[in-house]
């Protein structure tokens, strides 16, 4: 959201005539920029009984470890993904999961870069692939796997930051 001359927020990515258009980010400083995002995946109570006796290993593999390679994946490719994103040097990226009760794996994606623009899209998707992965490679024990919430905790750079400092 950008705010108008009138105090009042107004859509980054439309222009004038409504239409959607990128950001342009030419006048804007460079500047260390990160966001930390997460997702949770909640599985019903046998699933979660059985991934924890097994070490959260599926018969596709290492749940985890294929979930933080596709998430980093994501992350790097974001502005490929969702249209108006800008493509960018990603200084780095760090997921962690672990499990946040019972039955809820926790999904965080952190993300660094120094540009023009912030990185929240880029956590946002690291955290969404993630979980959409850990559900892909454990949909052969259950589809009753729930995604989400998934949201934004905190980015830092650029002309505000919000929540908490990643």
């Amino acid at each position: 959201m950008a705010v108008s001359k009138k105090g009042k927020r107004t859509l980054t990515h439309l222009d004038a005539a409504g239409q959607p258009a990128m950001v342009d980010v030419t006048d804007k400083a460079v500047s260390s920029r990160s966001a930390v995002a997460e997702s949770r995946v909640r599985f019903p109570a046998e699933v979660a009984r059985q991934l924890r006796a097994d070490a959260l290993r599926s018969a596709k593999g290492g749940i985890v470890d294929t979930a933080v390679i596709a998430g980093t994946m994501a992350v790097k490719r974001t502005h490929e993904l969702i249209p108006f994103c800008h493509p960018l040097p990603i200084d780095g990226c760090r997921i962690v999961i672990e499990w946040a009760g019972e039955q809820v794996l926790r999904i965080e994606c952190t993300v660094r870069s120094t540009h023009r623009t912030g990185v929240e899209m880029e956590a946002l998707t690291g955290a969404s692939v993630a979980a959409l992965t850990v559900y892909d490679m454990c949909k052969a024990l259950s589809h009753a796997m729930v995604i989400g919430p998934t949201k934004l905790l905190g980015k830092r750079g650029g002309r505000r930051d919000v929540g908490r400092a990643p």
